[in-house]
Parts: structure tokens; sequence; C-alpha cells
């Protein structure tokens, strides 16, 4: 019997995650006639996403026609019309799918058109003199609940400005402090506890007590959980709760949510199960991360097969002549990494291990003029 001996591969300590927040994206475009009936140009089109304050704007091209991609999906938006500063045409409540940008279209001849056979433009606002008391206390009553409502605004969306500031300068405390302020004044508000979480996620990944890891790893979970309540058909809040839950070592739990992630949006699939695959691995979970690489490479997901590559290299083995004897698959791995990432970032280490394996690079081509074989 030929004895083989184990020979250690060496494993990147750390494996980068892809789309670690992997929130789509959805946008809006239109086209914009003026009073002639002719595509207007320069108009300014304002967008106001209404869930959370973001205020946003672009202007039609010579044809009239605008986009705005990279808006956030699931939200709401309002949407503006202007022309030498003034507001001409809106309207509300556009909620974009992220499938296809949202057609959102402008004409303002007919506009003008419909509002003039209505009898023209609104009531003037009733003067406040002309009220009685009662009606001028409730005007009154109204008119301060607006301005609390404004002001509770402004404030919601200078703390989530300020938390989105911190935490892109790495500022993970004043980030928290920043989003805590935000959930408090909207409870409701889903982007804000997601970005809550990631705060905390983030926290735990610098050099902190093991007890303080695990508490900010926990209040991670719990602001997950809130968002997912609130807003549970958003793909990227189960991904980002299964790599916390990983983190924690909740496999079993990680899995659902990557489960779920994946049911709710099937084309990113293999995204999800990389990240998973990528987080057992950086925690020495090499079975599980195989296992999460698998899946990810039945979605066909390039980088899946280097590092399910890599993996194997570690169970590989060395016989009485020296030979490398790697497990069934790990060549093929390699291979088609490659042909799925010729010019990937990690093309030229699948080389490398292909020359390891004594396995040459296989390519496909066709030669020009080359009739087919039958």
């Amino acid at each position: 019997m030929q004895l083989t001996q184990r020979k250690s591969w060496l494993v990147p300590a750390s494996l980068l995650f892809s789309g670690l927040c992997l929130a789509q994206t959805a946008a809006i475009q239109g086209d914009v006639k003026g009073l002639d009936g002719k595509p207007l140009q320069g108009a300014v089109i304002k967008i106001e996403r209404t869930d959370i304050k973001q205020s946003l704007k672009t202007k039609t091209d010579k044809k009239g026609h605008y986009f705005y991609g990279g808006l956030g999906i699931n939200g709401t938006f309002n949407i503006r019309v202007e022309v030498d500063g003034k507001e001409v045409a809106g309207v509300d409540g556009v909620k974009p799918n992220g499938a296809e940008p949202a057609p959102v279209n402008f004409d303002l001849k007919a506009a003008a058109a419909a509002a003039a056979n209505a009898g023209g433009g609104a009531p003037a606002e009733e003067a406040p003199k002309s009220m009685t008391p009662a009606e001028k206390a409730a005007y009154e009553k109204k008119k301060k609940d607006a301005e609390a409502a404004i002001a509770k605004n402004k404030e919601l969306n200078d703390s989530f400005n300020a938390g989105m500031a911190a935490e892109n300068n790495k500022d993970y405390n004043e980030a928290i402090t920043q989003f805590e302020k935000g959930t408090a004044l909207a409870p409701t508000q889903h982007v804000i506890w997601s970005h809550l979480a990631d705060a905390y996620g983030a926290r735990a990944t610098t050099n902190e007590p093991d007890e303080a890891k695990q508490t900010d790893l926990s209040k991670a979970s719990e602001d997950y959980q809130k968002a997912i309540e609130i807003e549970p058909r958003d793909p990227s809040y189960h991904n980002n709760y299964a790599l916390i839950l990983a983190r924690q070592k909740k496999l079993d739990e990680a899995q659902q949510q990557l489960n779920q992630a994946a049911s709710i949006d099937p084309t990113n699939a293999g995204k999800y199960y990389y990240n998973l695959g990528a987080v057992m691995a950086n925690t020495n979970q090499n079975d599980a991360a195989i296992a999460a690489f698998k899946k990810s490479m039945d979605a066909n997901y390039a980088e899946a097969y280097y590092q399910y590559g890599l993996l194997m290299m570690g169970k590989a083995t060395t016989g009485a002549d020296g030979k490398i004897v790697a497990p069934d698959g790990t060549v093929q791995a390699f291979q088609k990494y490659l042909d799925l990432a010729p010019t990937g970032p990690n093309a030229d280490g699948a080389k490398a291990m292909l020359a390891t394996l004594g396995s040459s690079v296989q390519t496909s081509f066709e030669q020009p003029g080359a009739k087919k074989k039958k």
C-alpha cells in the first residue's frame, strides 16, 4: 500500500466579501414636453425621497429625456419639474422596483389644458382674520403641528446625514449615536435600522475586547431583525443579517437568511452564498465554507470556483514520488474560474495552482475559416 503524507497548503487568511451590503438599486427616467408640445431641454428634474429625506436632481437633455439611477430600491419618491426656477409639474409616490427604470413622463401643454378646463388654480388659503375663534384655534394648531413635523424631519435628516458621514469615515461610535437618534425620531424607517446594524457590525471588527465585540454583534443582529420586520422584501437585509449570524456562529440561522435572500433575489444567489463561504473560511470552518462555495458555484459565480479550489488544496496530499494529489474537482474548479473570468482578480493565482498540480491551462478557440466537425 502506498503511503501518502498530508501537506499543508496556505489559504488566504481573509477572503473578500462580494457585495457585503448588497442593496439593490433602482432608476427613474422619462420625457418632458414643453408648452409648445416639443421636447423640453434643460428642465430641472428634482427627485425627493420621502421615506428618508434625500434630495437629488438632474436635467433633461436635448431630446427632453432624463434619467437618474442608483436610487434605493423600496424607496418612495416625489418628482418635480422646474423651468426657470419655477415648479411647473410634479407627481408623488413613485416606487421603482429595481427591475427596470420607472417611467415618469410630463406633458406641460396637456397639463395646462387640463388645468384650464378645470376652471383655474386652487383657492387661496383662508386668512386667519376671517375665521371664528374656534376655527382660528384649529388653524393655529394645524399650523404648529405642520411646523413641528417640518422641524422633526429636519432633525431626522440631519442625524441621518451625520450618521452616514461618520460611517463613511469609519467613526462608528458617532455613527451609532446618530443612527440611534434617527431610530428614536422615526422608528419605522427600515433604512436607519439597517445602517445602525451596519455600524455595530463594523465596530465589532475593530480592536475591542471580545465581550464588547459580542455585544455589538448582538445589537447588529437585533437591528437587522427590526429592519427586516419593517421591510421583509429587501434581500440585502437578509444577506447582511446572515453575515452577522455567521460571525456569531449561528450557522443554521445564517443559512436560512441566505436562502431567503436568494429566493427574493435569485439572480444574485451566487453572491449571497459566496459571502457565507467567505465568513466561514475566515473563521476556519472550512468544510462549511466548501459547502457554501458549492452553492455559489451552482449559481455559476466565478469567484466561488477559485475559493473552492483553494480550500480543496488544503486537503491535498503528496505521494512517495513527491507529486501533489488534490481531491477530485480541484483542477476543474480552477479551470472553470479561468473559463468564467480569464482576466479576473485571481486569474494568475488559478494558473499558478494549475501549474503546481501539473495541469495546463485549457483554452478553446475556433480557427478563422475552419470548418466545424460534424
